[in-house]
């Protein structure tokens, strides 16, 4: 079959990537199509064939303003050439024209910015000086965008995606049904637990030898990881640890750095620290009492890595924390985007014992091999529907042609 690969962009390292990236593993000798590439930023696809089109003239800081342009560019690609058509996209991707191809589209969650995050949005941009202007253009132009992403939704044969959240925005937005494949996350390189494979190809966890004090070490204080923006809430894990006076370590960078820190009030119990590789990562993980997740995502691939260090989340209860965080087992949910709210799961976690062994083992089932054997599963079933149907319709053609 001729395979085409088509994501938004790749400017960057995120999930939607690595789940492009797990994708581009089945398929090597698949073109990838996007608007914007960035080897530099992003240097996972140097091995494979990725095309862009004329977007590709525009500065990389330009690409929050190039949502109507995307759209028009990829309504506008054709890639009815192929066979097999795999879309990796939260935004404007699934727009391409497929003709007669098999399209698959795996949707993080309807395109934000017009739909479930549509008054975030209106209400900072993230324009900084240009927010006026960002906002006018957001009003003026919503509606008939809205509109059009509704239309591209209908376009792939079959939706995938993230998580029991994301399943129910797809269909409140596009009123389409999606079948739930959680996104690969890099459990191996977090976790104490190591993947063996049976004779019967069934993945066995083993516990590597260490010494029986190291399993359950001695951990100070809650660690937050992300891209410092508004809507993550992270300011809600500054002011809540001020109140309780618990040490937090906030790792990472963004518009909000700032303001964030103001908060903090030059305390000593509040730490930045800039974003770190996965090593790093893992380090800040392992020593820390509990990861604080007060954002409200359709999943969050850092939560799962927190619970592969053996680390329990403190989490917003929506979205798609829910598929992973068992109150009281591996984590704590809280009810409301508040200081109040999230004080009192700060208070109520400091009660609560938590088995290690079992908040590491509760992060296994999203590893980055489950997803590869799921998502191959699903596309083959998928293009076995497809074939049976394009042969009763050949069949169909040919009893009428005969009449």
């Amino acid at each position: 079959m001729k395979v085409a690969l088509v994501c938004d962009w790749l400017v960057s390292v995120g999930g939607a990537e690595r789940v492009l990236k797990a994708v581009s593993d089945l398929f090597p000798d698949a073109p990838i199509y996007t608007s914007q590439y960035s080897p530099k930023k992003i240097d996972w696809f140097k091995n494979r064939e990725v095309r862009v089109g004329w977007l590709q003239v525009f500065p990389l800081s330009f690409r929050r303003f190039l949502g109507p342009l995307r759209q028009a560019y990829f309504s506008h690609l054709n890639l009815s050439n192929y066979d097999l058509i795999i879309s990796v996209t939260g935004a404007e991707a699934k727009s391409i024209k497929k003709g007669t191809a098999l399209h698959l589209c795996y949707c993080h969650v309807p395109t934000q910015y017009y739909w479930g995050m549509r008054d975030d949005y209106l209400k900072n941009p993230g324009f900084g000086l240009l927010n006026p202007l960002a906002r006018l253009g957001l009003k003026l132009f919503l509606p008939p965008l809205k509109r059009a992403d509704y239309k591209a939704a209908q376009r792939p044969d079959r939706f995938i995606t993230i998580s029991t959240y994301a399943k129910g925005e797809i269909r409140r937005a596009y009123d389409r049904e999606a079948e739930i494949i959680f996104p690969p996350v890099a459990v191996e390189k977090f976790s104490t637990t190591d993947f063996s494979t049976s004779k019967k190809g069934n993945k066995t966890e083993k516990s590597q030898a260490k010494k029986p004090e190291q399993e359950n070490c001695t951990r100070y204080g809650f660690v937050t990881t992300s891209r410092q923006v508004t809507w993550k809430r992270l300011d809600l894990a500054v002011k809540a640890c001020l109140e309780l006076k618990v040490p937090l370590t906030v790792i990472g960078e963004g518009p909000e750095h700032k303001h964030l820190k103001k908060l903090a009030r030059r305390s000593k119990l509040i730490k930045f620290v800039p974003l770190t590789d996965q090593q790093g990562l893992k380090k800040y993980l392992e020593s820390a009492e509990g990861y604080i997740f007060p954002s409200l995502e359709p999943f969050g691939i850092a939560p799962i890595e927190a619970l592969a260090c053996g680390c329990p989340v403190i989490a917003y209860g929506a979205g798609g924390a829910l598929d992973y965080v068992i109150d009281g087992e591996n984590g704590v949910l809280f009810g409301k985007q508040s200081v109040n709210s999230l004080r009192q799961a700060l208070r109520r976690f400091k009660t609560l014992k938590f088995n290690e062994k079992k908040i590491r083992r509760s992060a296994v089932p999203f590893a980055e091999e489950r997803f590869k054997k799921e998502i191959k599963a699903y596309i083959i079933e998928q293009v076995k529907q497809g074939n049976n149907t394009n042969e009763k319709k050949v069949k169909s053609a040919s009893k009428k042609s005969a009449r």
